[in-house]
């Protein structure tokens, strides 16, 4: 008689990804100006591109150079926990970009403390061989990675079903890197974004604070020192603080 398996050696589900490492890889290379994309007014860098599913798991890790010290290395750590964050502030009803958390993280503000709520799990970061990383074998992929990072970058995946999970880029400035995900996210077809805290009823950052550092809408970030604040808002990205109610 067979001995029965125990329940580790289970065969497990295939896990649910809104995007595949191809997929993200291809569009991500498109949508940077070293790869023949438009401008997203920053440096104007490669970048790094990872996505995780709803329950938080990365999916895909990917980079738009040829290999990946192309990019900058940091920001592979910075863009799963970009994802991580938009996934986890956001609801299936409403959207937020981490680049929405800024305002309200700092001293003082009503989410102080929240970049030190969901720490990074250094063993998944740092796990596997440095060769695989940002290739579909990335030792992320199939593990949560944890993480809250609040400045630009970071968006919600939403589907005709609602939220898939999030992306994050990172790699630039993070205006830049929210301009970069936002044309990414297009592309993929995953931007039906019910709802958010910006005026425009979406994720879109908040170019709303003023000399004194306060954001009026609350839900503020700064601007960064290319011209990302109006490439955002001709994309529909960004708000500037002359329109915010």
């Amino acid at each position: 008689m067979p001995q029965a398996l125990n329940a580790q050696d289970q065969p497990r589900p295939a896990m649910s990804c809104p995007v595949d490492h191809d997929q993200l890889a291809d569009i991500l290379k498109k949508s940077v100006k070293p790869g023949g994309g438009p401008s997203n007014g920053g440096l104007d860098n490669n970048e790094w591109a990872a996505v995780v599913n709803r329950q938080g798991v990365v999916c895909a890790v990917a980079y738009s150079g040829s290999k990946a010290d192309d990019q900058w290395p940091g920001s592979r750590a910075i863009a799963a926990e970009k994802a991580n964050t938009a996934n986890a502030f956001s609801l299936k009803d409403k959207a937020m970009a981490s680049a929405n958390l800024y305002a309200g993280a700092q001293p003082g503000g009503f989410l102080f403390g929240a970049a030190l709520s969901n720490p990074p799990s250094p063993e998944t970061l740092y796990a596997g061989s440095p060769d695989d990383f940002g290739t579909s074998h990335d030792p992320m992929v199939g593990k949560p990675v944890g993480g809250v990072i609040v400045f630009g970058g970071g968006l919600a995946l939403y589907d005709g079903n609602g939220i898939a999970g999030a992306l994050g880029v990172s790699g630039d400035s993070s205006c830049a890197d929210h301009n970069v995900a936002w044309r990414v996210r297009h592309q993929l077809g995953l931007d039906r974004v019910p709802a958010g805290v910006s005026p425009n009823m979406k994720d879109a950052i908040i170019y709303d604070i003023g000399p004194d550092g306060k954001s009026p809408s609350g839900f503020g970030h700064p601007k960064c020192n290319g011209k990302e604040d109006q490439i955002a808002v001709d994309l529909g990205a960004g708000v500037s603080g002359n329109v915010v109610r």
